[in-house]
């Protein structure tokens, strides 16, 4: 009898790939890659109400799968670091006109990531066994 293969898939989604989806589509696309047991790591944030959306959208999904059991879902911002006042002042005005693309999100379905832990310097996955 064969095998199942038990690797874990991570996949990377830039903010190009999701910066110029609608909220409704931004949502949708990481819903559709949790609910295939992917950890996903996005650059960037979600909006607070794409982050309930995305809540929300996944709890419909548990009722249909036995298999999908939601996600765990965490935000990162690194620490600020002490920069020179006019690179500071330079990077601010990327912010405002980029939005905050130095900020990571780590979805992952709670069938595999067990929790989500994180400080200023890094982020754990505990993964179940």
């Amino acid at each position: 009898m064969a095998k199942k293969n038990r690797g874990v898939t991570i996949q990377f989604i830039p903010y190009a790939e999701i910066a110029y989806l609608s909220s409704f589509k931004r949502v949708k696309k990481l819903v559709d890659l949790s609910v295939e047991n992917k950890i996903l790591i996005m650059q960037g944030k979600l909006a607070p109400e794409e982050e309930a959306d995305l809540i929300e959208e996944t709890m419909k999904y548990i009722g249909k799968s036995s298999k999908f059991k939601g996600i765990e879902l965490a935000s990162f911002v690194p620490q600020s670091r002490e920069l020179p006042f006019f690179t500071s002042i330079r990077e601010k005005i990327a912010s405002g006109l980029f939005g905050n693309r130095d900020m990571i999100t780590v979805i992952g379905p709670a069938t595999i990531v067990r929790e989500i832990k994180k400080d200023p310097t890094k982020i754990q996955l505990l993964l179940r066994k």
